[in-house]
């Protein structure tokens, strides 16, 4: 979600709460639109165009977009995660155990420093 004025703008993800993959629920809320019209439109589009391009155009979709995220983004870090895990899961995994393997070392070399014998709490305390 990004800010602007004043207000959090939703992306254009599949809603979780749709009836068939959440395609026309995602794309309403994304364009503030009421989803019973869009479905009609989709429905008057099968029936007028014929039932190949609109459904093959709405399950690509369905298949392109995003899922929507379960709960709503707190920081931007949150959502270029998300954005991330969502593309590569590969990556956002990779993201995490490089993340997890920074904070193993860096307690370890607090370990190793509290637990020196040139540590002395007396003379820390004392200064």
């Amino acid at each position: 979600m990004t800010h602007e004025n004043g207000a959090w703008k939703r992306g254009l993800y599949r809603s979780r709460r749709g009836v068939i993959l959440g395609v026309c629920r995602g794309v309403a809320e994304y364009l503030d639109f009421p989803v019973f019209w869009l479905r009609i439109l989709v429905v008057a589009g099968v029936i007028f165009t014929g039932f190949f391009p609109v459904v093959v155009t709405y399950f690509v979709a369905g298949i392109l977009m995003k899922p929507e995220p379960v709960i709503p983004f707190e920081s931007e870090s949150d959502r270029e995660f998300y954005e991330s895990y969502v593309s590569s899961r590969g990556l956002a995994i990779h993201r995490l155990k490089r993340t997890f393997e920074s904070l193993d070392r860096r307690i370890r070399r607090m370990e190793s420093i509290v637990t020196s014998r040139d540590f002395s709490w007396d003379k820390r305390l004392n200064q």
